[in-house]
């Protein structure tokens, strides 16, 4: 439906330019010599098919920034309106104060719209039942934390469509994850780089709305990266995704919420109940007698009771308790031979 009604847009633009033209033509005398109508007709609908062919180009336009223009020049020429009301009473010819009211709506115009587009994340403009306000997806935006950015797992979670808000990444965060990628050590450089390229792969999803923030904030000056990072998400009234442990304490205690991505494997890990059957791989010996050492495919390390005699093989084993530490959860587990 929107690609038909686009269709039939960009019909009657064509034939109110044909219009417009023909008026021209008629209005202003330019049958004379003919290949002026001809000419002044051809430069009038070439005009409109540029611009219907722009409009085919650009496809994808924010909201947001067509906004911040529109207003940024309506401001613009009416503070050029109220200066020119100011020039009339001084003794300036008219042709000098023309010339320099244009020249102060022109600067007018290019202040208020650079203006508008450097704070369009934090204007809301409003109007008697209307209301312009950068759309964002989801109750809050996520801030993210170079840690992780690193870990890499958050692109496969926001792909999932789990974490359906707006994903920002700061400015100074993207700045230390550089001066990793250009460490001179080999593991942190190779970690960088690591980091870079999920970036990379966020911001080629369309699917995911990912804003850089380039603002800083006069709270941020002489802070640390992490400590920015929290008043970011505060001031953005945000969530603060991270895999640090400090970072997660802090930030609970200016009171921003935290999605810690550890915790969040921890809970989508399976649940077992005592009873339970569990097939696992045997990989080394435990440290009690007798115990072997399996881990199950997200990681979970299960004990076995009796499985030391069976270590690189494959058992079935009785469940008898879980552990959940604050390393993760273990599972342990009795094997039996009639199993």
């Amino acid at each position: 439906m929107p690609n038909r009604a686009l269709l039939v847009l960009r019909i009657i633009f064509l034939m109110v330019a044909g219009g417009l033209a023909i008026w021209l033509i008629k209005s202003y005398e330019m049958g004379n010599p003919p290949w002026l109508a001809g000419a002044v007709f051809a430069g009038v609908m070439a005009t409109a098919i540029v611009v219907i062919g722009l409009d085919m180009v650009f496809r994808h336009k924010h909201l947001d920034t067509i906004s911040a223009v529109y207003f940024g020049v309506v401001v613009g020429l009416f503070l050029t309106y109220v200066l020119g009301l100011a020039l009339e009473p001084l003794p300036i010819a008219s042709n000098v104060r023309e010339a320099v009211q244009l020249v102060l709506g022109m600067v007018l115009c290019y202040t208020c719209t650079s203006l508008l587009l450097q704070t369009k994340n934090d204007f809301r403009f409003i109007i008697p039942y209307v209301e312009f306000s950068k759309d964002v997806k989801g109750l809050k935006p996520f801030v993210l934390d170079t840690s992780v950015i690193i870990d890499g797992r958050i692109a496969d979670v926001i792909e999932t469509g789990l974490l359906d808000s707006q994903i920002i990444m700061p400015r100074f965060v993207l700045s230390e994850l550089q001066a990793i990628a250009d460490s001179s050590d080999r593991l942190r450089r190779s970690r960088g780089r690591r980091g870079l390229d999920i970036l990379n792969r966020l911001r080629a999803n369309q699917e995911v709305d990912f804003q850089m923030h380039d603002r800083e904030l006069p709270e941020f000056a002489g802070q640390a990266v992490d400590l920015k990072l929290v008043l970011l998400a505060k001031h953005l009234d945000g969530k603060v995704v991270t895999n640090d442990y400090n970072l997660n304490k802090v930030a609970r205690l200016h009171g921003v919420g935290v999605v810690n991505l550890n915790d969040l494997a921890n809970a989508l890990k399976p649940v077992f109940l005592p009873g339970e059957m569990v097939d696992v791989r045997i990989v080394k010996p435990g440290e009690g007698p007798g115990q072997g050492v399996g881990y199950l495919d997200d990681g979970t390390m299960v004990v076995i009771e009796g499985g030391r005699d069976h270590v690189n093989q494959n058992v079935r084993i009785n469940v008898t308790s879980v552990l959940q530490t604050s390393a993760g959860r273990m599972v342990f587990g009795k094997f039996d031979s009639r199993e």
